[in-house]
């Protein structure tokens, strides 16, 4: 049975086994009635072709409570779009596929950057982005889930547990976000999360001291987790990062729109695999290379708006203090492996830890070398302010494609 414990910074929902997940899926039916809850599905063609998301369609499709989803399309060529309609085309639930690739697409971002208005870089964060805006455009979902689509453990159960907290009307969370086990394959996994995030934030309280934003981010079990759910009327006024701090981004605007009593983290799953990222040691541009910087940049960049001042001798301390806690992190990670008969290479993950060290000072000097950076795409509230006919012209290009090309069988 799992526990109970409350940290005290942020609510934490637990699954104790002793409710019917059908009494839960019940009351979410109920609820939809009155406050439609949708999805979000931020996709690559290539995981059309993957072990996870056929599976995760078969689950969708039994969910009686998902009012719309919405599947953002990226790296997918005309015949891969018209593909991916028969692939997602199973799914009774009303849904729409926004082909990101498409000409149309490519013209509205065009008509952003002209605005000064486009996400900095193409990827999940832009993905998101322009889903979020699709559905603010469409005015009729109270509350919106988004979870990844390379889930190699997905059940639906899953995400009846993440919306819950949000749909309830009695309740007054306004993020819910999941956390569960990084188990899998006989491995203890979510490297970035166990040998990064925890012992940075560790470092940090150590070198710069009390933050109230440091503790919040350390009361998540799981911070970098794909699986979060909002209530809708947050999502104009939020910032989406473009690069890979997209989660810690997430988090950091809830910190600085909503306050930590108006979120809460619930945990969705007993274990839970992925499509893990290679590290990518002489590639900075990819992996988990490329993650760590991003993350720590974003880091950063919350903390210095809240008044704290970074220096490279910082950085340095900041760096030396880190490897020593992700050391003694790592200790009780592979005795904790151990116990549970998990496999945990220390040797690699030592390794790891060193290239994440070097990476705090690498992010630092970047975050110090371009103090105008901005990864964070625009929020959906200075669009409609700027051009308040572009939400309304993305509504109309996703439905023009759909109309335009129409679906070929799937061949995986």
């Amino acid at each position: 049975m799992a526990d109970f414990h409350q940290n005290g910074h942020i609510a934490q929902f637990h699954n104790l086994r002793c409710r019917p997940m059908e009494e839960l899926v019940y009351e979410l039916e109920t609820f939809s009635q009155t406050r439609k809850i949708s999805l979000i599905l931020p996709s690559l063609y290539s995981e059309l072709e993957g072990p996870a998301l056929s599976d995760i369609i078969a689950e969708l499709s039994k969910v009686t409570y998902l009012h719309r989803i919405i599947i953002g399309l990226d790296r997918a060529d005309e015949k891969q779009f018209r593909m991916a309609q028969s692939f997602f085309s199973d799914l009774p639930q009303n849904h729409v596929i926004l082909w990101n690739d498409s000409p149309r697409m490519k013209a509205f971002d065009a008509k952003l950057a002209e605005l000064g208005l486009a996400a900095p870089e193409p990827g999940k964060g832009k993905n998101v982005w322009t889903c979020i805006g699709y559905m603010i455009a469409c005015g009729d979902t109270s509350v919106v889930a988004i979870h990844d689509c390379d889930i190699l453990t997905y059940e639906r159960d899953m995400l009846a547990r993440l919306v819950y907290p949000v749909a309830n009307p009695e309740f007054s969370y306004q993020l819910s976000k999941g956390f569960y086990p990084r188990v899998g394959g006989g491995k203890l996994n979510g490297r970035v999360t166990r040998l990064l995030v925890s012992p940075l934030l560790i470092a940090l309280k150590k070198v710069i001291g009390d933050r109230d934003y440091i503790d919040y981010l350390r009361s998540f079990r799981y911070p970098l987790s794909g699986e979060f759910a909002l209530r809708t009327y947050t999502l104009p006024d939020l910032r989406i990062p473009s690069d890979w701090g997209l989660e810690i981004g997430v988090l950091s605007e809830a910190w600085r729109n909503m306050g930590p009593h108006s979120v809460c983290q619930v945990e969705i799953a007993d274990a839970y695999d992925h499509k893990h990222q290679d590290v990518s040691e002489e590639d900075a541009r990819g992996g988990l290379n490329r993650m760590s910087v991003d993350i720590c940049k974003a880091i950063f960049r919350k903390l210095a708006t809240d008044g704290t001042v970074f220096t490279p001798s910082i950085f340095r301390t900041l760096k030396a203090t880190y490897y020593r806690y992700a050391l003694d992190m790592l200790e009780y990670y592979a005795n904790d492996a151990r116990m549970n008969g998990l496999a945990l290479d220390r040797h690699v993950e030592e390794q790891t830890i060193e290239l994440f060290a070097e990476n705090i000072i690498r992010a630092g000097q970047l975050f110090l070398e371009n103090p105008r950076e901005t990864p964070f795409i625009p929020n959906w509230s200075r669009v409609n302010a700027a051009a308040p006919e572009l939400l309304s012209e993305l509504r109309s290009a996703v439905a023009e494609d759909a109309d335009e090309y129409g679906p070929l069988p799937f061949k995986s």
